[in-house]
């Protein structure tokens, strides 16, 4: 058993202001007798009254020596600025962000020229055709096809229509610039010797020259300053794709008659 002392210090510890034992504790101070006695308005439980028959001494409550806090001084740490938002001037317009240098395109154009229609074809290796090339073979095979001469004939100094045309410099040489030059080398070729119908054979013919891409193939087109011109696929797609022939023999078919009226 513990001393009264130790007693009332747990009891305070714990915030237990008024409490009632069970059994006599030694060294306890004696209990108020008005302590043990029922309430008025309720009879008491079975075990209250039980403890309240047993000789029971009830400790005394004295109050609890009240505690002073002395405050101390708090010291605040001091908060970082914020930092200041930029003004932005509304009036000013934000400075258009400049576009990415496109990469200039890169092909080799060779301008010929077969009975009436003018040849725009896209050389394969860079350079000019041989004899015995098998782009070239199938070059004179669809000319024959068409009713033209299988043999045809190189357009002013016979110079490839190559692009870019410096590898410096701050020339443009993007998509656009390719165009209007290609188109401009034509349209001086062609204002000296009219055709009925000009060729674009490969992708590169049909999009500096036709304006179009590779959903144009075996269609007309009619370009401004150039006439009627006809895209087809390349010759080197030609022969990894020997399918494709079929179509174009079929357009072949209902253009040739721009070249061939009797047909």
């Amino acid at each position: 058993m513990i001393e009264e002392t130790r007693r009332r210090a747990y009891l305070t510890a714990m915030q237990v202001v008024s409490w009632l034992p069970r059994h006599v504790l030694p060294f306890a101070a004696p209990s108020r007798a008005e302590l043990l006695q029922p309430p008025v308005e309720e009879a008491l439980p079975v075990e209250v009254t039980a403890v309240a028959e047993a000789p029971v001494v009830r400790e005394a409550i004295t109050p609890a020596r009240p505690t002073i806090e002395v405050p101390r001084p708090t010291v605040q740490m001091p908060r970082p600025l914020a930092k200041a938002a930029p003004v932005v001037d509304e009036a000013e317009p934000a400075e258009p962000t400049k576009a990415a240098p496109v990469a200039p395109p890169r092909f080799a154009l060779q301008l010929l020229r077969a009975g009436d229609c003018a040849v725009l074809v896209e050389l394969p290796t860079g350079e000019s055709f041989q004899s015995r090339d098998p782009a070239y073979l199938l070059l004179k095979d669809l000319l024959r096809a068409a009713g033209l001469p299988d043999s045809p004939q190189q357009v002013g100094d016979g110079s490839p229509i190559g692009w870019p045309l410096l590898s410096r410099g701050n020339l443009d040489q993007g998509p656009d610039a390719a165009r209007d030059y290609v188109q401009g080398v034509l349209a001086g070729q062609l204002e000296s010797q009219p055709c009925a119908c000009l060729w674009l054979i490969g992708l590169p013919a049909v999009r500096f020259a036709g304006e179009a891409d590779e959903q144009a193939y075996n269609r007309e087109l009619n370009i401004g300053g150039l006439g009627p011109a006809w895209a087809l696929p390349g010759l080197e797609l030609l022969m990894d794709e020997p399918e494709r022939k079929r179509e174009l023999w079929q357009a072949m078919r209902r253009i040739m008659q721009r070249w061939k009226p009797s047909v």
